[in-house]
């Protein structure tokens, strides 16, 4: 039997790309997933497949950049399912841009989302998990949190601010609770899609004709919650093997 079998994972951004396909894959494992995202209707739908194949799924709206609405996530996992095993910060936003571009609005959403979101997540999360004496956070980051390209220097600002906060979280919290940082490169997803500068999309179009699928993201986020409670790991990067980067 797998670690994952009967574990309560919720998963935030989960209507799409890596957060879909880590429901899929964690569901099939025997976890039961409980889906937030803004988009109720892709929830609904994932939910319901999932639940077809024989997996355990629930969902709720859910905006990160709110924190009442990501305590309201959590409570409605623990009341629900009992406790909360993982909390996967998945949700980020990419509006790649150069910095003269201006684009303000973006770099506070991205903010907002990728640093601001995943602080709720903790906030929400870890009050819970260190009165079950036992939890694990899990933060997707990005090979952008390792260095730093043009266009995304405000994306990457993000990215090593989700490991900065990762790794003085599981300094802090010792024993009992797990965190894992996962940091995807260029991954089929619809980030992109959220690319409004012209120049930054077409680049960004280019690199991308090397994506892996997000399953592969999905492979390595069970990995990390598979292993024994006592083994943490702490960081995995995933990238294409032809990726330069």
């Amino acid at each position: 039997m797998s670690n994952i079998t009967g574990k309560i994972i919720l998963i935030t951004g989960a209507s799409s790309g890596i957060g879909e396909a880590t429901a899929r894959l964690l569901a099939a494992k025997g976890a039961t997933v409980v889906l937030g995202a803004r988009r109720l209707e892709r929830l609904e739908s994932l939910a319901a497949s999932i639940t077809e194949s024989g997996g355990v799924a629930a969902c709720r709206t859910l905006d990160v950049t709110r924190r009442e609405d990501t305590q309201a996530f959590i409570d409605f996992a623990e009341q629900r399912f009992g406790r909360v095993d993982v909390l996967i910060n998945n949700a980020g936003v990419m509006p790649l841009s150069r910095l003269d571009a201006l684009k303000v609005d973006e770099w506070d959403r991205m903010i907002d989302v990728n640093i601001r979101g995943v602080l709720h997540g903790i906030a929400a999360a870890l009050p819970l998990m260190q009165r079950q004496r036992s939890g694990q956070f899990i933060n997707i980051a990005s090979i952008g949190a390792y260095a730093v390209s043009p266009t995304a220097a405000v994306y990457c600002a993000t990215k090593f601010a989700v490991r900065a906060i990762s790794e003085g979280l599981r300094q802090e919290v010792g024993g009992d609770v797990r965190v894992t940082v996962v940091s995807p490169g260029v991954t089929e997803s619809e980030l992109a899609e959220s690319i409004s500068d012209e120049a930054a999309r077409v680049a960004m179009n280019d690199f991308r004709r090397i994506a892996i699928p997000a399953e592969a993201i999905a492979r390595a986020i069970a990995y990390a919650v598979e292993q024994p409670a006592d083994v943490d790991v702490s960081e995995l990067v995933v990238r294409p093997t032809a990726s330069p980067y």
